[in-house]
């Protein structure tokens, strides 16, 4: 099922909370998952990942304060 997701930008949210975003899934194998930032490459154990998200629109800020 991941295998659909190569190539594409997804964010990687682990089991302790903390999330992985902006990169790129590289490769998927049964105990790995190889993913790409701009600044590192990160070999993740499927064992910490909690869930994985397509990252398929921006969402828009909400605006804070008066308008005139």
């Amino acid at each position: 099922m991941l295998e659909a997701l190569q190539g594409k930008e997804v964010t990687i949210y682990f089991v302790d909370g903390s999330n992985a975003r902006k990169g790129i899934l590289e490769t998927v194998t049964e105990k790995f998952i190889k993913y790409r930032t701009e600044f590192e490459e990160l070999y993740i154990p499927m064992t910490s990942v909690c869930s994985i998200t397509l990252d398929t629109k921006g969402r828009e800020r909400a605006r804070v304060g008066f308008t005139q």
